[in-house]
């Protein structure tokens, strides 16, 4: 942190009291460098963790540029609607008492009232591109007026999918003279596609690109689809009461389905996606907010948008598609130094993509056990299960071992014909089967190894006693 004071700046004085009110003395790293060549009306891209307070990095020289003239005059587009309305909230307590009139304007709201407000007269829009592209077409705002663009998480901005409306949205601004760009992540390729729309930015990030996430310890569990129940049970088990924790799930789909399944072993949770209203999407951040939900079950719609210092605990129930996604999540815990924990689910098949999201950020996380049960709990919420298809092979097949060998089991055909006799099993379900002096193993297709297993355990084999167990490869 800097020695520079908010004061040694000559803000303007509504800015100053409003910074001043809120506690604020010295500015952040990502405000430091970048405030200063933004308000001499510089492009920036700037690279900041999430809870770094790079909001306010653009939004003081925003908000000092733009007079109340009833006329837009700068724009700050968003991914989602819960970042713009967070980026909205911001902006406007910073602003102080100096009456600029800041709209957010984005999609799942009534969009005559969002028309009617904007035809009376904004000076700061905070929206996402596609209603900003609806209201410029129906004639209801004029990107000609507006000189400041800036695009926060702009990684996400400029990749494919937001892309084609960025670009419809540059060449109808033809007065725009100021670009800024802020994000937690810059890959090299959204980087070198800047070119065409910056003018000689202020770069202000790392070299190598490599992400900060101090104070966060990262976990990953190796785990398939079956158990993942269960261990979400040990973390929020382990919960104390200032704890609050964050899930994030590929689909909104899974969402619901671990929001059911977490309530019938008694779990109350909430839960955010982007086919939820809007009206209730802000009500179930609000109580999280407030601290009145403990524990909320997420699409990455809240990746982005949802700013809580409160959360200590994130869940990867499933890994993230895009490397970049998983320094968001992460980033929604341990908040400007605080303590926090990640936990990532890792299935065999997503081991590849936990090694490239390692890589990419080159990041430590560390492979664990589920956390134990609390000394006061004598049993698992959710009870374990067998997963026989984490447990096999590309196949199909698993491998069971049995303690006992040549003296016992005799040959390979017998044991084979006796399996299929006794379990009704396909001779196709039975794979290889090693007997040495001592012990024997045999693979058994997936679909069938609970019921191999149990035959196993249950019926004696020339006359003895067989005991056998899944065996690790």
């Amino acid at each position: 942190m800097s020695n520079i004071s908010f004061i040694n700046w000559d803000l303007p004085e509504h800015i100053l009291d409003a910074i001043v009110a809120k506690g604020w003395d010295q500015p952040t790293e990502i405000q430091k460098d970048a405030i200063p060549s933004a308000r001499l009306g510089r492009d920036i891209i700037g690279q900041a963790r999430t809870g770094s307070g790079k909001t306010a990095a653009f939004g003081i020289p925003i908000l000092e540029k733009t007079q109340p003239t009833g006329n837009p005059q700068s724009i700050v587009l968003c991914p989602t609607r819960e970042l713009a309305t967070q980026v909205c909230n911001e902006l406007e307590w910073i602003q102080g008492d100096k009456g600029l009139i800041i709209l957010p304007v984005y999609g799942g709201t009534d969009l005559e009232k969002q028309a009617k407000k904007l035809d009376s007269g904004v000076d700061v829009i905070v929206g996402t591109p596609g209603r900003v592209i609806d209201m410029t077409k129906r004639k209801h705002l004029n990107l000609e007026s507006i000189s400041l663009l800036c695009l926060d998480e702009a990684d996400r901005m400029l990749d494919m999918g937001f892309w084609p409306d960025i670009s419809w949205i540059f060449s109808n601004m033809p007065n725009r003279n100021q670009t800024l760009l802020f994000s937690a992540t810059f890959p090299q390729e959204i980087i070198d596609s800047t070119d065409e729309f910056l003018n000689n930015p202020v770069t202000v990030m790392s070299d190598d690109l490599e992400v900060e996430v101090p104070e966060i310890e990262q976990k990953w569990i190796k785990i398939g689809r079956a158990n993942k129940l269960w261990g979400v049970g040990r973390i929020l088990i382990n919960m104390d009461n200032s704890d609050q924790c964050l899930i994030f799930c590929n689909t909104k789909r899974m969402v619901e389905l671990l929001e059911d399944r977490l309530g019938k072993h008694r779990f109350s949770c909430a839960t955010l996606h982007g086919d939820m209203s809007q009206n209730k999407r802000e009500k179930v951040m609000s109580g999280f907010r407030d601290g009145e939900v403990k524990t909320l079950i997420a699409t990455d719609v809240a990746a982005r948008g949802l700013d809580v210092d409160g959360v200590t605990i994130v869940i990867n129930y499933d890994l993230p598609d895009n490397p970049e996604d998983y320094v968001h999540r992460i980033g929604r815990t341990g908040r400007m130094g605080k303590k926090g924990e990640s936990w990532s689910f890792v299935g065999r098949d997503d081991l590849r993509q936990l090694e490239r999201i390692r890589t990419t950020w080159n990041l430590n996380i560390i492979k664990s056990e589920a956390p134990e049960l609390p000394s006061d709990v004598n049993r698992d919420p959710v009870r374990p299960r067998q997963d026989w298809a984490e447990a096999s092979d590309p196949f199909g097949m698993v491998r069971i071992s049995i303690d006992a060998g040549k003296n016992m089991i005799g040959n390979n055909l017998s044991l084979s014909e006796w399996i299929i006799s006794q379990s009704k099993v396909k001779e196709l379900a039975i794979g290889e089967i090693n007997i040495d002096e001592h012990s024997t193993t045999v693979d058994i297709h997936s679909e069938s190894a609970q019921r191999v297993l149990e035959i196993l355990e249950r019926r004696e084999y020339n006359g003895n006693k067989l005991t056998a167990q899944l065996s690790n490869r």
